[in-house]
């Protein structure tokens, strides 16, 4: 006997329905075919992503302003209070952006249109109302518990303020969730990568110039927040201009528990998954002034690492978008051969970008953090592990998209572990090695996470080895690197380091244009 999954209207929760042999089988769709059409899909999606990720790296010049006029000190504070906020935003939204792409998918891929707007508009009011709930309970909890907490007062101040943010952060990321379960994608342009920045960066400079002085950057991340929101949700909105209002035979309160029970388990690993992403810079500043090398000023440059680094985090946002609801579709009509085959081109897409930007990153680190001014020189060895840890974070992201759609309690007992290697390893390194600890520390995890994915792809989901995808950018990353280390070892300063970079994207580039011809030659 054999099985496949059925989904039913209002609930998108699989369930399993026997088959006999008897049964008249689907039509047999042609695999490769199937695959190429998914291919130009990703493409296009990850086309436009690219160009939205692009755009939201305009919101450096944010950190670049508070760094230059305020000093490392000051974006120190903001940082650890940003990263703090975006920590508690996950439970205000409550998972929410996650699953209600998943299932505006699957209600698009039986031509539902009311149903997604009435799950569109249900998502919105959830996350926004739980998130002005969360950061009220949190800002009074600040103020009764300041004097226990045994962290900066500074940052104390600034985590109450810019709490205020939260709303916004759910309303933008609810939206654009939509958004992409409707696979448009370039809507994220719009809010996030134009709206976002220049709103910020505007906002920062005026509330220099009337006194806010030490509370501008996190006045500025409140109103660029906001107005990311709102343009989201308009956005998000046209897509159900003529759509009836309520969808036939669709409960509200069935379909918010129905929502709220899918997003639970993934907003407590998107939970756990930022909370190991922001740990190293939160216990950085937890440490300032009992660890060596740890001052304020310290933990403001190991924040520009981070943000140079978190460059790497956003290539998945070029991809993970449009392959979320791609991946949901597949699973909902049970066509896991072509996921995995889809999953595997894309694993290898990722490397051939990601593994040029490390080494970028590692090579001429110190020269790149100069733009923020000379006291960022020191962060230069540090951002060449925090940038590998990011790639790895990236890169394994796609296995957590995968999971989601199936199994999201997997990706919870896999954030669990993590955070707690995470939390151990930093706890030991930092008091000893300061902020190259922390460097270290974040990437030990990551490179845990990566293998708990694979292991559950491999053994549980069944899915093939994708070794022979992923081999063609390994062999050229460890070709070209060779080069590149003897130019590191024989130059010095600022030329050792803009040559040795140039020399491996010299090399990796000639590999790569080799593969691509070779493939393409396969093809035809």
């Amino acid at each position: 006997m054999t099985y496949h999954t059925e989904i039913f209207q209002g609930s998108d929760r699989p369930r399993e329905k026997s088959m006999s042999p008897t049964d008249v089988a689907p039509p047999v769709v042609d695999a490769p075919a199937r695959v190429d059409e998914t291919g130009v899909e990703l493409k296009r999606g990850a086309f436009v992503n690219t160009i939205a990720m692009l755009a939201s790296n305009f919101r450096g010049i944010f950190s670049f302003l508070v760094a230059r006029l305020l000093g490392p000190a000051a974006l120190g504070i903001f940082s650890v209070a940003w990263s703090t906020t975006d920590i508690i935003s996950k439970i205000g939204v409550l998972g929410l952006d996650n699953a209600i792409t998943t299932f505006i998918a699957r209600s698009e891929a039986v031509g539902n249109r009311a149903r997604s707007r009435a799950l569109f508009r249900i998502a919105v009011v959830l996350g926004v109302a739980q998130s002005i709930v969360t950061a009220a309970i949190v800002i009074v909890a600040l103020q009764f518990f300041n004097n226990r907490l045994h962290v900066q007062p500074q940052v104390v101040s600034a985590l109450a303020l810019v709490l205020c943010a939260m709303p916004g952060l759910a309303l933008y990321r609810i939206s654009t969730a939509v958004s992409r379960g409707m696979k448009v994608m370039q809507h994220d342009i719009y809010s996030r990568g134009m709206t976002e920045p220049i709103v910020t960066t505007l906002a920062f400079l005026l509330a220099v110039a009337v006194g806010f002085k030490e509370s501008s950057p996190e006045v500025a991340a409140i109103v660029g927040t906001a107005a990311s929101g709102l343009i989201a949700l308009a956005l998000a909105s046209t897509l159900f201009r003529h759509v009836p209002a309520q969808a036939d035979g669709v409960s509200p309160f069935r379909e918010a528990r129905s929502l709220v029970g899918y997003a639970a388990p993934i907003s407590i690993y998107q939970l756990i998954n930022a909370f190991i992403s922001r740990l190293d810079l939160l216990m950085l500043g937890y440490f300032v002034g009992r660890a060596p090398g740890v001052t304020l000023a310290t933990v403001g440059v190991y924040s520009a690492v981070i943000g140079t680094a978190n460059g790497l985090r956003k290539v998945n946002q070029a991809f993970n978008p449009i392959f979320a609801p791609v991946v949901a579709g597949m699973t909902a009509t049970g066509d896991h051969e072509t996921a995995a085959v889809t999953y595997a081109r894309l694993a290898q897409w990722m490397l051939w970008i990601l593994l040029p930007l490390v080494a970028v990153l590692s090579f001429a680190g110190s020269t790149i953090l100069l733009i923020y001014g000379p006291a960022f020189w020191q962060g230069g060895p540090w951002l060449g592990i925090v940038a590998l840890a990011s790639a790895t974070n990236a890169f394994v992201s796609l296995g957590e998209t995968v999971i989601m759609v199936q199994r999201p309690h997997l990706n919870l007992l896999h954030s669990s572990i993590t955070c707690a290697v995470a939390f151990a390893g930093l706890l030991w390194l930092i008091p000893r090695f300061g902020p190259m600890g922390a460097a270290f520390g974040i990437l030990l995890p990551y490179l845990v996470q990566g293998m708990l994915r694979y292991a559950t792809l491999r053994w549980v989901f069944h899915w093939k080895d994708s070794w022979s995808d992923i081999r063609p950018p390994l062999i050229a990353a460890g070709i070209a690197v060779v080069p590149a280390l003897v130019c590191r070892m024989f130059l010095g300063g600022i030329v050792g380091q803009v040559v040795s970079a140039a020399v491996f994207l010299a090399v990796f580039g000639v590999q790569w244009l080799h593969h691509h011809i070779h493939r393409r030659d396969k093809c035809t």
